[in-house]
């Protein structure tokens, strides 16, 4: 017989998400009967000619004691044990998501205190594949991978992850599952499905690029180079002589995180099983030389998580970057946040978590992710879990008025009002008339408006605001959240028409 097995993700520790279908799924022997049970519930199916079997259990409430999962299939029987009911999120990006909280602001203090047994952390595999996968690569020996929320492990994980999970915990007072599924320096098309990208017959550019690399592949140059340096080797030994060094072999570029779906395959399908409550999601920055692009691939990869989630209104959560020096241009990193604040609009159950204050220019990696992972945690309470009485985003731009040589700037999510961060006149406006030549320019808060005023410009016709890979800008609301980049033109950028 087949081993009677589970994926990684089911196993000792988890957390199954309330009040929704549970499905649990695995393998045996080619038509074997099954029967799996878990708290009250028992379910029995038959597995398919391929081994593969699954069942639903009815959704399940969080509180009680930990639940076990048994699964028997004829003489065989698997267990997990220690299963709690609560929330789950995927956790997701690049380095920014997969810096861990031993690199935070206070880590002594807050690693001490990351112990919170009711908190599951699942860490995927750094991994790319060519094709989707069914269960997550840990190797022949893998290890516990649903992991309990206490310093030791914890300071490896997330912070930001961490962060979001805490609030949330504190709020709800459920258990708090976490997939962490990160590799630091990738594009977000490494993210999305194959054929998702193949439907945006503007990303053909870049996948072309990638299909001639795989076309190109050859392992056979591979052994050939081995073979022969292995010869070298032995020659050299015969004659006293000094062996020359392994040749560097080229790598199969499927199985690079840089490649279209190939975290994708290896990272994410293997989960989409699972039920969850969202998702949270940090990365950008490697696809700031295509910024343009970005508005196209961004909404793409949240649409094609949905529906591989079988869930079309999941929340999806993320972060706009920070300032930092990208190199000239100096505005590429602006037109990202733009993209990044474009697919709000675009796409319903999204929010964004501004940063602009707490980033660092002399680093990617700011060191503040407390504040992180709070504001994606205050987008989540008010907007999943119903928390009507928070103010969760800082001032987005929502229109603009021009009289006379003034503009007035009308803004969403003022809170209790408009403020300046440092109680200094608002800083990083920019002013244009027709001929498209900005000017510094002064904001004035009035009200709930920002009037926008530069003696260079007679008669204005946009306003950008922060519209600088280094711009830290002090407009917030009284709330202490800050206020998205924006620009009221549409002209052209300067990564418009950049593919790959």
């Amino acid at each position: 017989m087949a081993e009677l097995k589970l994926p990684a993700v089911i196993g000792d520790h988890m957390v199954v998400q309330r009040n929704q279908p549970v499905t649990l799924w695995g393998w045996a022997d080619a038509d074997a009967p099954v029967e799996v049970s878990l708290d009250t519930q028992t379910r029995k199916t038959k597995a398919d000619k391929d081994g593969t079997w699954s069942v639903e259990l009815k959704a399940l409430e969080s509180g009680g004691d930990p639940l076990t999962l048994t699964v028997k299939s004829g003489s065989q029987q698997v267990q997990a044990t220690d299963i709690l009911v609560g929330e789950v999120w995927v956790c997701s990006g690049q380095s920014n998501m997969q810096r861990s909280l031993h690199y935070v602001d206070n880590r002594d203090q807050e690693v001490a205190a990351a112990n919170y047994l009711n908190i599951r952390f699942f860490d995927v595999p750094r991994k790319a594949s060519g094709e989707p996968q069914d269960d997550v690569d840990f190797g022949p020996d893998r290890p516990t991978v649903w992991t309990v929320c206490t310093p030791g492990p914890a300071r490896n994980f997330s912070a930001v992850a961490y962060f979001f999970g805490r609030d949330l915990h504190k709020e709800l007072d459920v258990p708090i599952g976490l997939f962490l599924s990160y590799v630091g320096g990738t594009p977000s098309e490494a993210w999305t499905s194959r054929q998702s990208l193949e439907s945006k017959t503007s990303l053909k550019p870049l996948l072309d690029r990638w299909d001639q690399q795989f076309a190109a592949w050859d392992p056979e140059k591979n052994e050939a180079k081995l073979t022969e340096w292995k010869t070298a080797v032995e020659k050299a030994k015969a004659e006293d002589k000094t062996p020359p060094r392994q040749p560097q072999l080229a790598s199969d570029p499927r199985h690079s995180p840089l490649s279209p779906a190939g975290l994708y395959n290896a990272m994410i399908a293997p989960i989409t099983r699972y039920s969850i409550a969202g998702a949270i999601w940090y990365q950008g920055e490697r696809n700031v030389s295509r910024a343009y692009q970005y508005r196209t691939l961004f909404p793409l990869l949240i649409e094609d998580w949905r529906k591989q989630f079988a869930q079309p209104k999941m929340p999806f959560y993320f972060v706009q970057i920070a300032p930092y020096p990208y190199g000239a241009p100096h505005t590429k990193s602006a037109e990202l946040r733009e993209a990044q604040f474009l697919t709000l609009d675009k796409l319903k159950n999204t929010g964004m978590a501004v940063i602009s204050d707490v980033g660092n220019i002399k680093d990617i990696h700011p060191t503040n992710k407390q504040d992180v992972g709070h504001r994606l945690a205050l987008w989540a309470l008010a907007n999943t879990y119903g928390r009507s009485d928070l103010v969760f985003s800082g001032p987005l731009y929502k229109k603009v008025q021009f009289t006379g040589d003034k503009a007035i700037v009308h803004f969403d999510h003022i809170g209790s009002g408009l403020a300046s961060r440092d109680t200094k006149p608002l800083s990083h406006f920019e002013i244009a008339g027709e001929d498209r030549v900005f000017h510094p320019a002064t904001g004035e808060i009035d009200g709930k408006t920002v009037v926008v005023h530069s003696d260079s410009v007679k008669k204005p016709v946009a306003v950008r605001f922060a519209w600088h890979d280094i711009a830290e800008s002090n407009l917030m609301n009284k709330e202490g959240l800050p206020a998205s980049s924006f620009r009221t033109d549409t002209w052209k950028g300067v990564t418009e028409g950049v593919d790959y």
